[in-house]
């Protein structure tokens, strides 16, 4: 597989989405993708999915600062979840705290902490280390 195959993109910022759809598009990164503006969003399309039987994702690229749910808050409820799919959860967030970096690898879910600006290099070294995964 030269693609992953579901991808979600959790991210308010509209301009970062516009990007990062352009960049997953050259990259031919992802099969499918669902953009959402908060972790409730996520959260409720996975929750739907995860019941139903759907397919979830198998990479969601989380921002943390968001409202109405917070990445951290997403990440709590997915963690708690009960579901088999392996799920790749990296936070792409242009904040550089340390703590935050480090509360982020506490969760057994998350693969990395990637510091915006996500470039085309950036999404195609993250698609290579998936693949690789």
């Amino acid at each position: 597989m030269d693609k992953i195959g579901f991808t979600y993109i959790v991210d308010d910022d509209p301009l970062y989405n516009f990007g990062t759809k352009k960049l997953l598009e050259f990259t031919s990164f992802t099969e499918e993708v669902s953009f959402f503006l908060n972790g409730e969003a996520a959260w409720k399309d996975f929750e739907k999915r995860n019941s139903e039987g759907a397919s979830l994702p198998d990479v969601i690229l989380l921002d943390i600062n968001m409202p109405i749910m917070n990445g951290w808050q997403f990440l709590d409820l997915i963690s708690a979840a009960k579901f088999t799919h392996p799920v790749k959860v990296f936070v792409i967030s242009s904040s550089i705290n340390q703590d935050e970096m480090d509360r982020a690898n506490t969760y057994p879910l998350v693969v990395d902490y990637i510091t915006k600006p996500m470039t085309l290099d950036k999404f195609k070294d993250l698609k290579k280390r998936i693949l690789s995964l």
